[in-house]
């Protein structure tokens, strides 16, 4: 099912010449793909909302790739980011790995960048099921979707939303979480919200 989420990949590179040779590559392999010369421009033109991967220059005149990364990352974007690093930044790509950026590829080879791309790909389309079960829930469920995910009780749960409703209420929302997003008990729908921390 999870194959049939279209995604977008998008470029981010101030040098024309590799971002041309990179479109070409993403292209011939049947990739949805769009670029950009800046950071500016890409913010001008995504919904970094919507899942996707980027793949992004670390070094740019203008916004740096650290600092576009930092936007998404702030802005809880789903999006998948794939570094393109020089030799000399290889540990400023690792940094912004452990900050949670995908992965890394070291300029130019691009062998190492179609090896890596499956499994981006992949986390972008996970990132879209889980966007998608959990535009599912009406806005009441995400309320107590998130009370429940931190352990709270049907009473509590029942008090604190707005307006207030009976704990039976809260237990058939509870019901409708759980088979909406596949979970079969609180702490296991804690885990998915943990792993979905980009969703609204």
């Amino acid at each position: 099912m999870m194959k049939d989420i279209p995604l977008t990949l998008y470029v981010v590179d101030d040098d024309e010449a590799l971002r041309r040779s990179l479109l070409l590559l993403l292209f011939s392999q049947g990739l949805a793909v769009q670029a950009f010369d800046s950071g500016e421009s890409f913010f001008d033109a995504i919904d970094m909302r919507q899942p996707g991967c980027v793949i992004l220059d670390l070094r740019m005149g203008g916004m740096s790739g650290l600092s576009v990364f930092e936007r998404l990352s702030a802005g809880h974007s789903p999006l998948v980011t794939l570094f393109l690093s020089a030799h000399g930044d290889i540990s400023t790509a690792l940094e912004a790995v452990r900050r949670g950026a995908y992965d890394w590829v070291e300029k130019p080879d691009t062998q190492q960048l179609l090896e890596k791309l499956p499994a981006a790909i992949g986390l972008a389309r996970s990132r879209a099921q889980a966007l998608g079960q959990w535009a599912q829930l009406t806005p009441r469920e995400r309320e107590v979707a998130r009370l429940v995910g931190v352990g709270e009780q049907n009473k509590k749960i029942a008090r604190v939303l707005v307006p207030p409703c009976s704990s039976r209420s809260v237990e058939t929302h509870r019901a409708n979480i759980f088979s909406k997003l596949n979970c079969q008990n609180d702490n296991e729908l804690g885990r998915w919200l943990s792993a979905h921390p980009w969703l609204d």
